[in-house]
């Protein structure tokens, strides 16, 4: 099920052209409607959870989030990641190297999304 154009421009303007998550500017057509509560479409089989496919329960997305969250809850995205900067410890020397440089500071900062930065300022 497809979003109509009305309701797909009104997904867009929901947090003032951005995306949701990282807070990059959404330009033009490229970009997703991403399901905050997931579905999950499957190839041959029927989609689990089509309760969720409502206009209320999506997101304007970049198409890097929406690829990176998938069917992913959003707690769960969240820990994977936060989860990164270890990975990139463990496995990546330039990133080490650019740490030992100071081009990279790591802040232990929680993963805020930018709907969440955008509702704590409403309020």
């Amino acid at each position: 099920m497809r979003l109509k154009k009305a309701e797909r421009e009104q997904l867009r303007r929901k947090y003032d052209g951005h995306c949701a998550y990282c807070g990059v500017e959404l330009v033009g057509n490229k970009w997703h409607e991403d399901h905050l509560d997931p579905i999950i479409r499957q190839v041959d089989k029927p989609t689990e959870r089509p309760e969720n496919h409502r206009l209320d329960n999506m997101m304007p997305a970049c198409a890097p989030c929406n690829r990176s969250k998938g069917r992913q809850e959003l707690e769960g995205w969240r820990k994977w990641l936060a989860g990164h900067v270890n990975s990139l410890n463990e496995y990546h020397g330039i990133y080490r190297m650019a740490k030992a440089y100071g081009l990279v500071v790591e802040t232990a900062a929680p993963v805020v999304f930018f709907f969440e930065r955008c509702e704590a300022a409403r309020v």
